[in-house]
């Protein structure tokens, strides 16, 4: 990239841009009271459950559960990660984004980048002009048909041909760019050689439909058979998936995504009518590439085929997919026949047969426990000794939640040893105290009630910051659950320059507090308008009571185990007199 963004800017942009105005463009909004409302854009509903408020300038789904500020309606809608939203935002609101320091070097960096995706299109637009046009580029038109592959799929896919000549791209393109594309191979005595010849090319675009690398497959049996770009600027193998910019243009929110080997395989499942698949590049099924994918879709399907190598490529892809799992996330396995793929086998059983197989996959928790039982004597002590073994380390790996207490359940039930444990991944941090079933706040207790009710008074009205009365009292001496959150919220607004709701939010992204500030932001205290000073004032006059009872009660018992001096000892009458 060019640059971070500057942290002024974004909390600038979002006091800018109105979400009301930003949602109405993508999903007609109609208003309703103080807010306006919709259907969602992200979940299917026939009642509108999707509301906007323009004061907060924050979006919350009563129905599916999603929030957030403008700059989340654009990552979630248009499947954006952060910066790209922040892009697209300043250009809804028609500024420029400025980029931190070392700025000459950072525009420079952004145009070679650009000069880069410029010299892929203008690749990739010779690779095809080759396979439509030229004489050697029949041959690879026949064997693209032997596959049974049309004209209108191989468009989609822009596929193409490279001749099998050694400098075809080096005497129409520039060397160095060339180089540095990965599409030219510079040798120790200075010679330089096209990188793909005589191969079908497959470009490969990023979810915005750059094209970031090739990849290149033989006509014959020569090896290797496939060859992928390597690493460059723009393209990284672990972190792309060949197919997700066609499959999203399709359906933005598909049910399921299908994870296959190859190229062919993802253009022969598209043109029968299989829209939800992609493929790992030539590489193992990584981290990042299922992270990435469980941003369009809750269920992924790893397909592999039957013979010795797919199968073990299955059990080598359970470290990342238990790794990437939470509780709104589902992975299936689906093994094909021996002798198999699944551009063969749609082939031969058609689209009925092979959807039936998508959907029947096998449950991950179901092919891991017949997996890891596999030659074990589970009749025996030291046959469920050795499962147990196998298997913990694995649970281990899943992220805190319900999936990993029902996987360590099950493991309990088949070892016969109802004890099992595995440690906590992390500490819990001392959030406020939300009840997950409801929005309402929790009567934990009275200080801890007052604590949630001044954070979300004050997070969805940051103008309260302004009532909060801070002399002669010291923080430090409260000690309830959430009252952290509530002073860093206070330290935040006093930093900020522009403020609103929706820049708070954007402040705790990616943060221990994230999930606490958007169940905060979102939360309905029944407060009028007119009240609202009130019910903050009470909230705050709590706060400090609770905070005075705590410090009566630390000096008498320091005037009681080792005396105090005279400040201690004013202070200490002061509070007890002070009504």
């Amino acid at each position: 990239m060019s640059g971070r963004i500057p942290r002024d800017f974004i909390d600038d942009l979002l006091v800018r841009v109105d979400i009301v105005d930003l949602i109405d463009s993508h999903t007609p909004l109609k208003k309703t009271g103080t807010n306006h409302v919709a259907c969602c854009p992200f979940h299917t509903e026939k009642t509108p459950s999707f509301s906007v408020n323009r004061n907060k300038q924050f979006f919350h789904c009563f129905g599916c559960g999603v929030s957030g500020n403008a700059i989340s309606f654009l990552m979630m809608l248009n499947n954006l990660d952060f910066v790209e939203a922040v892009e697209d935002l300043a250009a809804f609101a028609g500024v420029e984004v400025p980029r931190e320091a070392n700025s000459q070097q950072a525009i420079e960096k952004k145009d070679d980048l650009n000069n880069l995706y410029l010299l892929m299109d203008q690749a990739a637009d010779f690779y095809v002009q080759q396979l439509r046009n030229s004489d050697e580029g029949k041959k690879a038109v026949e064997y693209l048909k032997a596959r049974s592959i049309n004209g209108d799929c191989a468009n989609e896919f822009l596929l193409g041909y490279a001749p099998n000549e050694w400098k075809a791209l080096a005497n129409s393109f520039d060397h160095n760019a060339l180089i540095k594309a990965g599409l030219l191979v510079n040798k120790d005595d200075g010679q330089v050689y096209d990188r793909f010849r005589n191969r079908i090319i497959f470009p490969i675009r990023d979810k915005r439909g750059r094209i970031i690398g090739f990849g290149g497959r033989v006509l014959d049996d020569s090896l290797p058979k496939y060859l992928n770009s390597p690493e460059t600027p723009l393209f990284h193998k672990g972190n792309e998936v060949y197919g997700l910019y066609e499959l999203l243009k399709k359906n933005s929110k598909p049910a399921q995504i299908l994870i296959v080997e190859g190229y062919m395989d993802v253009i022969s499942l598209s043109q029968f009518g299989i829209n939800y698949a992609v493929a790992a590049l030539g590489t193992a099924t990584s981290l990042a590439h299922l992270n990435l994918l469980f941003r369009f879709s809750t269920e992924i399907v790893l397909c592999f085929d039957g013979d010795k190598a797919g199968r073990n490529a299955a059990w080598k892809a359970m470290e990342a997919v238990f790794l990437s799992l939470k509780d709104n996330r589902s992975c299936r396995i689906m093994m094909l026949p021996q002798n198999h793929d699944p551009d063969s086998l749609i082939r031969e059983e058609g689209l009925s047969s092979f959807t039936l197989r998508v959907k029947t996959a096998q449950a991950l928790s179901d092919y891991f426990f017949e997996q890891i039982s596999e030659n074990l004597n589970l009749s025996e002590m030291e046959g469920r000794a050795q499962l147990v073994g196998k298997a913990k380390p694995y649970i281990e790996k899943l992220p805190e939640g319900i999936f990993r207490e029902m996987m360590l359940d099950r493991l309990k039930a088949i070892s016969g040893i109802p004890t099992l444990n595995t440690p906590n991944k992390t500490t819990k941090p001392n959030n406020l105290y939300i009840e997950k079933k409801t929005t309402k706040i929790s009567n934990h207790s009275a200080p801890a009630k007052s604590a949630s009710t001044a954070t979300a008074l004050l997070l969805q009205n940051p103008r309260l910051i302004h009532n909060i009365n801070q002399k002669e009292f010291n923080w430090d001496e409260l000690d309830i659950r959430g009252i952290d959150l509530f002073k860093n919220l206070q330290q935040v607004i006093l930093n900020k320059n522009a403020i609103n709701t929706a820049v708070l939010i954007e402040h705790y992204r990616n943060t221990a507090d994230e999930k606490s500030v958007k169940t905060l932001a979102t939360l309905d205290l029944y407060v009028s308008e007119n009240n609202i000073d009130t019910i903050f004032a009470d909230a705050l006059n709590s706060l400090l009571k609770q905070g005075k009872y705590a410090t009566i009660a630390k000096l008498e018992t320091k005037a009681q185990n080792q005396g105090l001096d005279i400040q201690e000892q004013q202070l200490l009458i002061k509070l007890l007199t002070d009504k």
